[in-house]
């Protein structure tokens, strides 16, 4: 692996204070996301506030505005209208609370059709989702986040003690947290595809935390009377420069995608691009901190070491 920080020497302990105010204020975020969420007051996505979603091919170009003046005359206002930077394509996006059974793609179709009688359109896609099923999609999304921090308690419980699975499932749950605070200040939508993105980030965070929870145990074993604050120092020092090696790869890859990945890609990869940045941050500063705060860690840690 490059090491393109070279040996580093760094006392993150004694910045935990600071990391953990930062931490603070990320997660209180996150928390009122949640609420808002939980409230049905955010900017949930028709997977789950339920709604019509149909996107649109053309024969001629027509433009948002005249999109969405056309479906105000009929009486559909309010809708989220994106149009394809090639193609002749629109997807309309309406948060209804209409059943299914009233087909709301089908009125929109309608309406283009009486609107712009010389410009021919193919439905590509349609999706209708009521809001009780909107409602169980997000149960649903929240138990399976919820399963996902069990099992990562459990794993990291088993692989080294309950005082690491705690300190990692923390970092993790900060991590998804933060994503959920962005998203809420940027006004972003919620949907399943974010949802997915939260939980490809807590394996991520997972593995970035397990490295430096390794080198952590390893130095334990050795260098017990170096005291635990100056061993999780070394530790994070020693792997320091293959995490961040690790996360500029990914990020690397994600730039393009949150810049150039269409609208469809946009959100989920903003959501991983700010989760790897933070999640970096998290294994460095949280997970590792958290094993010296947690109550009685210092001396525990280092007699099982």
């Amino acid at each position: 692996m490059i090491e393109i920080l070279g040996k580093t020497n760094v006392d993150f302990m004694s910045k935990r204070k600071i990391a953990f105010i930062c931490s603070g204020v990320m997660m209180v975020l996150g928390m009122l996301a949640l609420v808002q969420i939980a409230r049905g007051a955010a900017n949930l996505g028709i997977d789950f506030a339920g709604g019509t979603a149909v996107q649109l091919k053309f024969d001629q170009p027509v433009r948002t505005d005249e999109a969405r003046a056309a479906l105000e005359r009929n009486n559909l206002g309010g809708v989220e209208i994106q149009e394809f930077a090639s193609g002749n394509k629109l997807l309309i996006r309406m948060k209804t609370t209409t059943t299914i059974e009233e087909k709301v793609a089908d009125r929109v179709v309608a309406i283009f059709t009486r609107e712009f009688p010389d410009r021919k359109l193919d439905v590509e896609a349609s999706t209708e989702i009521g809001p009780t099923i909107g409602h169980k999609l997000q149960e649903d999304a929240l138990i399976a986040i919820l399963i996902s921090f069990a099992g990562i308690i459990l794993y990291i419980a088993a692989r080294f003690e309950f005082r690491f699975g705690v300190a990692a499932a923390v970092a993790t749950i900060h991590d998804v947290l933060a994503v959920l605070g962005l998203f809420y200040l940027l006004d972003k939508e919620i949907t399943l595809l974010v949802v997915t993105a939260l939980l490809t980030l807590a394996g991520y965070s997972l593995t970035d935390t397990v490295v430096v929870f390794d080198r952590i145990r390893e130095n334990l074993r050795v260098r017990r009377r170096d005291g635990l604050e100056t061993i999780i120092n070394n530790s994070v020092n020693q792997v320091l420069s293959r995490t961040i090696v690790t996360s500029l790869t990914v990020v690397l890859v994600l730039i393009p995608l949150t810049l150039a990945g269409g609208e469809v890609l946009h959100d989920f990869s903003l959501a991983l691009l700010w989760g790897v940045v933070v999640g970096t941050y998290s294994s460095i500063f949280v997970a590792s901190s958290l094993l010296v705060v947690l109550p009685s860690g210092a001396g525990k840690l280092l007699k099982r070491g």
